[in-house]
């Protein structure tokens, strides 16, 4: 039997992993629950919608197969709620882009109560362990990128299915996803409710009309089952990573102390979204060799910030210098592909060619810290 995506990763919101997930955003654990559980199956839709093109769909099999270190469930374990999101930042950022980000925080910030940084933050935390899924899930099937575009699609109703409707319809009015769908579930409650109404309609009209109308009022239970029929059909919506009873936590396993990603009084992780910021600014705006002018000084203070971070990277610890290359991994293909428009752009990306090996040089160093 084929797996569900959408519950498998919602087996990963044990009660501890919930209780530092509401620690961290400052919720009760019933509303944790609830939002965690919502953003799973929005961040798989989203993923489904990414692999709909190779280039998507070679990009998260690519981020996927080079996760390496402790899954996230041990870096929560061991680095708190705090260095999970760090990590998921970044590597939502690169596959779906900052501003597409925002607005999903938006909506899971409307839908959960809280607000936009309240939503950017349960994304973020919830983020890598949909990704971590993901890669172990590809892992065991032995599956190249095709192959798990293919189960990502093949899942897409099911993944659907799963966002609670309050959600579907932030998602759906932000255009993240199909607003037909969105409203399926409040077109679905309608016709329910219409059915009950022409129920009502067509016992008051058959006891006015007499033995003699009988056929207007078959007509009209006609009409009721068929509603009925229709309402039964529809999928049910399932409770998404709904734990039977949400226990607390023995002491000493919430509020674990985060990863320390700073160094001389400089958070390297903030260091890095602000070069990848600044790079995600500038590359796409070099269309030619004048634009190719005006970018590569911004390029390569990003450059110089990446030294940087590079130089105070050897005072981290082991899981620090780990969570270090994740950011870095997370961001890279995004980057990569906006290098790779530049290069094949003419005269612009002979101009800049030095700057992006320079660049990729650094990343790549990163990497391995």
């Amino acid at each position: 039997m084929a797996i569900n995506l959408s519950s498998v990763a919602a087996q990963l919101l044990t009660p501890d992993v919930i209780a530092q997930i509401a620690s961290f955003l400052g919720m009760d654990r019933s509303t944790a629950q609830k939002a965690a559980g919502a953003t799973i199956p929005a961040i798989l839709a989203s993923l489904a919608d990414l692999v709909g093109t190779p280039a998507g769909a070679s990009q998260l099999s690519k981020l996927l197969s080079q996760q390496q270190g402790p899954n996230p469930i041990d870096l929560l374990r061991n680095s708190g709620a705090q260095g999970l999101a760090q990590m998921g930042s970044s590597m939502l950022s690169g596959l779906f882009g900052g501003r597409t980000v925002d607005t999903m925080a938006q909506a899971i910030g409307k839908f959960a109560g809280t607000n936009d940084n309240g939503g950017k933050s349960l994304l973020s935390v919830v983020g890598p362990l949909v990704l971590g899924m993901l890669g172990q899930q590809q892992r065991d099937s032995g599956l190249d990128a095709n192959g798990l575009a293919s189960l990502l699609r093949s899942q897409k109703d099911q993944i659907m299915a799963a966002i609670p409707s309050g959600l579907a319809d932030q998602l759906g009015a932000a255009g993240l996803i199909d607003k037909t769908v969105a409203g399926a579930r409040s077109g679905m409650a309608t016709a329910a409710g219409a059915s009950e109404r022409v129920a009502s309609g067509a016992s008051q009209a058959a006891y006015a009309a007499g033995r003699a109308q009988w056929p207007y009022w078959l007509g009209a239970l006609a009409i009721v089952l068929g509603l009925g029929w229709y309402a039964l059909q529809r999928p049910t919506e399932p409770t998404v990573a709904q734990s039977p009873t949400v226990t607390r936590p023995a002491a000493g396993t919430v509020g674990l102390a985060p990863a320390n990603l700073t160094v001389d009084g400089v958070n390297l992780a903030n260091q890095i979204d602000s070069s990848m910021g600044t790079l995600r600014a500038a590359l796409p705006t070099i269309t030619d060799d004048a634009s190719a002018q005006a970018a590569l000084p911004k390029i390569n203070d990003a450059i110089a910030q990446l030294d940087g971070i590079t130089a105070r990277a050897a005072k981290l610890s082991p899981e620090g210098r780990s969570a270090l290359a994740k950011l870095i991994i997370a961001a890279t293909p995004t980057i990569n592909q906006m290098c790779d428009k530049v290069l094949s752009t003419p005269g612009a990306g002979t101009l800049a060619k030095p700057t992006i090996d320079n660049l990729r040089a650094k990343l790549d160093a990163l990497t391995k810290v």
